[in-house]
């Protein structure tokens, strides 16, 4: 279905990749591996995510002057 799209490179391919797959291949048991996977692996980003956030918020109280 998508294989005439062009395929994406660098950041962001193997995303790109997981939403091609033919989820049609897989039985029960694999899928529910792969929802596994995919739930740690946005625990994963969640925790990255939080962590930028607060070096975000540190360096924006850091440098924000506040004008008398």
């Amino acid at each position: 279905m998508f294989e005439d799209l062009p395929r994406p490179t660098g950041r962001g391919a193997a995303l790109a990749d997981l939403k091609r797959e033919d989820l049609d291949l897989y039985g029960v048991e694999e899928l529910e591996e792969r929802i596994a996977v995919l739930e740690a692996e946005a625990a994963r980003s969640r925790a990255a995510l939080d962590g930028k956030q607060a070096k975000k918020s540190a360096a924006d109280a850091l440098f924000s002057f506040k004008g008398s």
